[in-house]
C-alpha cells in the first residue's frame, strides 16, 4: 500500500532537488535515509524530513516496518515563483525570480514482505 507525505512551498528550486529525488527513487527506505543525511546539496534535509514523515506516516497508521519500505516515488514539482526587483545601474531594474517547490515522497512495502 502507498503512504505518502509531502512539503509545498519549499524555497529550493525544483530542477536542483529533481537531482536528489532521482537518487532515492527505488532505494530501501533505510539506505535512503542514510543517504540522504550525508549528501551536500541543499534540498537533501527538506527531502530527508519529507521521506521521515512518509515512513511515519507508514508505521503509525499502516502498521508497517522501516525493514519493508522502500521509496516508490520521489517527485519535486514546481510551485509558485516569487518575484522581486533587482535594481541594476544606470536606473535600470531587473527581475529576480525565487523558483518553490513542493516535494512528495511516496513509499510502499516490498513485494516479499
Amino acid at each position: 500500500m502507498e503512504v505518502k507525505a509531502t512539503a509545498k512551498f519549499q524555497r529550493v528550486s525544483p530542477r536542483k532537488a529533481r537531482l536528489v529525488t532521482d537518487l532515492i527513487t527505488g532505494k530501501p527506505a533505510d539506505e535512503a535515509m542514510g543517504l540522504l543525511q550525508n549528501l551536500a546539496k541543499g534540498s537533501a534535509p527538506l527531502l530527508a524530513k519529507v521521506l521521515r514523515s512518509a515512513i511515519a506516516n507508514a508505521e503509525n497508521n499502516y502498521n508497517m516496518t522501516l525493514e519493508d519500505l522502500y521509496v516508490k516515488r520521489a517527485m519535486a514539482d514546481e510551485g509558485p515563483r516569487m518575484k522581486r526587483i533587482w535594481m541594476r545601474g544606470r536606473g535600470r531594474r531587473d527581475t529576480k525570480l525565487h523558483r518553490t517547490a513542493h516535494l512528495t515522497v511516496v513509499v510502499d512495502t516490498k513485494e516479499g514482505a
